[in-house]
Parts: C-alpha cells; structure tokens; sequence
C-alpha cells in the first residue's frame, strides 16, 4: 500500500511538470497572473483596453474630444482655408520663408521623402509609383508651370485628385519648404535649378519670390485659426 501511494504520487508530480513545462513552452502564453487587480487599474484607462467598457459607446474607453478641442501642439498644424478652396489659397496664402539655399536644400529633403516617389526626381511625374499608375503631372508644363506658393502648399496640405492630404505628415513650415522646391522643379531643370533661385549674391530682399514679397491677410503658416477644431458634436455615452 505504502508503495503504491508513493509510486503514484510521483507519477502525479511528473505530470505536473510536464503540464507546466508544456504550458510554458510558448512563448506567446502569458500565463496566470497572481491577483491581476494589482495588474490592471481600476479606473478607465484610455490609451488601454482590457474588457468592454459598459459606459462609454462601442464599448471603449477613449472618448470623442469636446467640440472646439485641438490636440496640444497642433493649434497651427492647418491653415483655415478650406480644402475646397485651393483658387482663395493661391490668392491669399503668402510664403514666410526666403528662398535661401539652405531652405530650398531642406525642401529638396523634405520632397525626396514625401513627394519623389510619385513625382519623380525631376518633377516629371516619373516616379516609380508615377510611372505604375500613370497620370502624375509635370510641373513643368501647362498650368503646373506657373503655380506659385500657396497653390502648391495647399495641395501638400488637402491634397487633390488622386493625390491624398500630406498635411499630417509635414508641417506648415515643412510645406512652405516643400513648395519651394516645387518651384524649382517647375523650371524642367531638376535639381539643377537650384542654383537659379538662391544666388549668393543676390541681396536678402531679392531672395524672397517677386509675387510672395509680403504675408496678405491671416492665413498663413504661423497664425492660428480663430475658430479652431469644429469637429462634430459629442458622442459621449451616459453612465445608465
């Protein structure tokens, strides 16, 4: 008798450690925890989800921001002329930025990120992505030739056509910088043409764009809008 119970209380505690040693062979099994209300919080978390949240709509707990609300740092991320109204931002938009050629060799950068892949590296619309689905223009015909600062950052921003927003990848001052480079392109000179727009012996006054010399009216890059955020009205559920 006595040897059975001890024969069989080994082979219990064998298969227990194969259990164990099984269970903890993946390494995608995150186990037990041990009193898990010392793990997970007790209030809402919002940037953490562990059961459906009962009060909050779709069961999360991130909750739509208040009207008028801008996330901290973004108050100047858009300018308020309206992705529909690229003809107002030609008109009104005015670049900030000299044409210096440290800023037009940012721009180029910032193009060679953001934009080469469609529109190539001479701004003729051969990009590998460009020459897959056809149809990105050349900037240095028609009427791409000739669009001038705000146009181009208005599009960087809202985009147009096929050509999706870029306004959360680059900010105004980015933008400004990119369109720079744009105008440079617009010359059929690639790269090259650089060298045209920012002479060293030009005079400060005469580095800046002859039809973008002065900001016009309050839509530029570093003034914020007045009426920030209109988002839609709050969703928020109700604790019943």
């Amino acid at each position: 008798m006595t040897h059975s119970f001890k024969y069989g209380v080994q082979a219990s505690a064998i298969l227990f450690a194969s259990v164990l040693t099984t269970a903890c062979n993946d390494a995608n099994n995150p186990g037990l925890e041990y009193a898990p209300q010392m793990y997970e919080s007790l209030p809402y978390d919002p940037l953490r989800q562990v059961d459906a949240n009962t009060v909050n709509p779709m069961g999360i707990n991130e909750r739509t921001p208040a009207v008028g609300t801008v996330p901290r740092g973004k108050l100047n991320y858009f300018s308020h002329v309206g992705k529909d109204s690229v003809g107002i931002a030609e008109r009104v938009l005015r670049n900030p930025l000299r044409y210096t050629k440290a800023n037009l060799e940012e721009g180029k950068v910032l193009y060679t990120r953001n934009c080469q892949h469609c529109h190539g590296e001479q701004g003729d619309g051969q990009g590998p992505v460009g020459v897959k689905f056809k149809g990105v223009p050349n900037y240095a015909t028609g009427a791409y030739a000739t669009m001038n600062d705000g146009h181009i950052y208005h599009v960087i921003q809202w985009g147009k056509g096929r050509m999706m927003p870029h306004g959360s990848q680059v900010n105004p001052e980015e933008r400004w910088k990119i369109a720079m480079y744009v105008r440079v392109l617009q010359k059929g000179k690639g790269p090259d043409g650089v060298s045209e727009l920012a002479q060293s012996d030009l005079q400060p006054s005469e580095k800046t764009n002859p039809e973008n010399t002065a900001p016009l009216g309050q839509a530029q890059a570093d003034k914020a809008s007045e009426t920030p955020g209109q988002g839609d009205q709050a969703r928020n559920g109700s604790a019943q």
